[in-house]
């Protein structure tokens, strides 16, 4: 059975849920959400807690919410269809500071018709900020979906402004 190692961090006034494999991160949670999250993405891994594997994860994060540009660096291991991981591929192309819309994310791709599946796509992105799915709004610029909740992708825009 697959490992993931998790571990609770506190950062901007909420918990995180993150979990690692022996190659990358592999799960950033939504605030204050269970660990029922991480098995709706991840239901035949073995969820151990360990916070050493997931240390620099947890300072970057910190870092992060004090406005630092540092999310980049760290290396995932998340796996999904062909279709997803391109397009969790061209998310982490978006530069910090920067929107763009499905469509624009669909055009990166090469597959111009499909702004709504793209929509999908980012919805299974099982890392949040670290797989920049907050970057990414509807064509008219409002609010769309996240995962980790309107209020907190509205906070993520502003701190990278």
């Amino acid at each position: 059975m697959d490992r993931l190692y998790y571990d609770v961090v506190s950062v901007a006034d909420a918990e995180l849920i993150i979990a690692s494999t022996d190659q990358g991160l592999a799960f950033v949670g939504s605030p204050n959400a269970g660990l029922e999250e991480i098995q709706k993405f991840y239901p035949t891994y073995e969820l151990v807690q360990d916070s050493g594997l997931n240390k620099s994860v947890s300072q970057r994060l910190n870092s992060y919410f004090q406005g630092q540009n540092v999310l980049e660096e760290i290396q995932c291991d998340i796996h999904g269809t062909d279709f997803q991981e391109s397009v969790w591929s061209a998310l982490r192309n978006v530069p910090y500071g920067t929107t763009q819309t499905y469509q624009q994310i669909a055009d990166a791709i090469g597959k111009p018709k499909a702004a709504r599946a793209v929509g999908t796509a980012i919805g299974r992105n099982p890392v949040l900020m670290v797989v920049p799915c907050h970057r990414i709004v509807s064509k008219n610029k409002g609010g769309s979906g996240y995962r980790g909740g309107l209020e907190m992708k509205k906070r993520l825009l502003e701190l990278e402004r």
